[in-house]
């Protein structure tokens, strides 16, 4: 198994100890990815779509989608996502977004928890995801 760190680049204002993801290569020649959590966050790191569950849903599916190109894979790649949200009464809204990024018949395997906050006090969602390439 050969094993290939991305590292975090966002400015959080800390030093972060995770990674961005991580791309496993398998002896079949397919890659894993295991990717962190995204959140809706710009290069700079700044929160985008304050108080707008649509906007943060887009922007995060957004930021997983670039993360993704750069591996050489796609949303279609895609086989498991885990969202964490501080208000499930969105869940309409989310789910309305998130089929924009993900094809009907092609969904990936989903859980959705609701929490008390995430890392930056104005995010409402994040999502981190498994693809296999």
């Amino acid at each position: 198994m050969e094993k290939e760190i991305i590292p975090f680049t966002a400015d959080l204002g800390t030093e972060v100890a995770f990674s961005q993801a991580i791309k496993v290569n398998n002896a079949n020649l397919q890659s894993i990815l295991f990717v962190s959590g995204q959140a809706s966050i710009d290069e700079k790191g700044n929160v985008v779509g304050k108080d707008d569950i649509k906007t943060q849903t887009r922007q995060t599916l957004e930021n997983l989608k670039s993360l993704l190109s750069q591996l050489g894979a796609t949303m279609d790649d895609v086989v498991k996502v885990t969202i964490f949200v501080t208000d499930l009464s969105h869940f309409k809204e989310i789910h309305e977004v998130r089929r924009e990024y993900f094809k009907k018949g092609n969904y990936p395997a989903s859980t959705i928890v609701e929490i008390n906050r995430l890392v930056l006090e104005d995010l409402m969602i994040e999502i981190e995801a498994i693809a296999v390439v």
